[in-house]
């Protein structure tokens, strides 16, 4: 699954032109790297966020459709 569809399926961002945005301007680390809207995740990649207050998060799943209480279960967040 692309990282911009991950992030708003997860619900992490909004929507996913705001993920596209995101990753087009360098806020999205995936595994310590830098990443493009089209970089495909799989389960155990570990995800940073820098907009607005960071997070970071490991991937558990991918799903296309979760619904809103479900999509928490596709990370775990990293303290």
């Amino acid at each position: 699954m692309r990282i911009d569809k991950f992030l708003k399926v997860s619900r992490i961002i909004k929507r996913r032109t705001v993920a596209a945005e995101a990753c087009d301007a360098g806020k999205i680390y995936v595994n310590g790297r830098r990443v493009k809207p089209a970089c495909v995740l799989k389960p155990g990649d570990v995800v940073e966020v820098r907009l607005g207050t960071p997070i970071k998060f490991t991937v558990k799943a991918l799903n296309d459709k979760v619904g809103k209480e479900d999509a928490q279960t596709l990370y775990e967040i990293h303290n």
